[in-house]
């Protein structure tokens, strides 16, 4: 076994935040990591209480791992973040118990992880993550009063939830009084999708706006009658021109042609 100067010399050069404290949250060891991100001296640190330096969201609250690994003796590990002279920065850490040679529990210890770049690659990816349901699920003012959302792909519990968002926003935002779910490009139809159609429908016309759905092909026709499916008394179009035009004659709108 390591004697205990190579023990300590060890975490000493771990790149990684190491600290050890009492019962009563005083620190009782903070390796070379820990020190410098403080930015003071091992005689400034020692004895001092952890939640006093770190000043983290966790620290005297129910969330504090360190307080719960010592008191239920097991390894916890959270996600955190620490502010030291006004700055916040996100940190990982885990907790364990302290023992001493008769196994009695005499304070905690934790390895902390700085995650501040994990955590601004998650954000980047939950950017672009809603700018592609965005971009997949656009719904568009075709018309005064009048709004269409085009679908396209797969269409599951999520994506219908997402739709429904989009158009209820687009119709408050355009007051509009019919919205056209156009389905021509959705590759199958199944009892799920159409429940999630119905339940589209019937959140649009909460709003005061008839739903109608348009691109239902002869096979997605078929394939309804197939398995039993009905769509209520939801208005149903096989083309979006159809569509258009049937709530052009709901919103008494006559078209012109100019000669």
């Amino acid at each position: 076994m390591a004697s205990f100067d190579l023990q300590t010399e060890i975490l000493e050069q771990l790149p990684t935040i190491v600290m050890a404290i009492d019962n009563e949250y005083n620190i009782t060891f903070l390796n070379a990591a820990g020190r410098k991100l403080l930015g003071m001296p091992w005689e400034s640190i020692q004895g001092k209480k952890c939640y006093s330096l770190l000043n983290s969201k966790h620290c005297n609250t129910p969330d504090c791992r360190m307080r719960l690994a010592i008191d239920n003796d097991e390894h916890q590990t959270a996600r955190n973040e620490i502010s030291i002279d006004g700055k916040v920065t996100p940190i990982q850490y885990t907790t364990a118990s302290l023992k001493d040679h008769e196994g009695n529990i005499v304070g905690g210890m934790e390895y902390v992880i700085d995650i501040t770049e994990r955590v601004r690659r998650e954000k980047i990816m939950r950017e672009q993550s809603q700018t592609i349901r965005e971009i997949s699920t656009p719904a568009i003012k075709l018309w005064d009063g009048i709004v269409v959302l085009p679908v396209v792909g797969v269409v599951d519990s999520a994506r219908a939830q997402q739709m429904m968002e989009a158009m209820l926003t687009k119709v408050t935002e355009t007051s509009a009084k019919i919205i056209i779910l156009d389905i021509q490009g959705v590759a199958a139809l199944d009892t799920a999708v159409a429940n999630h159609l119905i339940k589209i429908a019937k959140a649009t016309r909460l709003m005061g706006c008839q739903c109608v759905i348009s691109g239902v092909s002869s096979a997605v026709a078929q394939t309804l009658v197939n398995l039993g499916i009905s769509l209520g008394d939801v208005e149903t179009k096989s083309t979006l021109k159809d569509a258009l035009e049937f709530g052009f004659e709901q919103l008494k709108y006559i078209i012109k042609v100019k000669k």
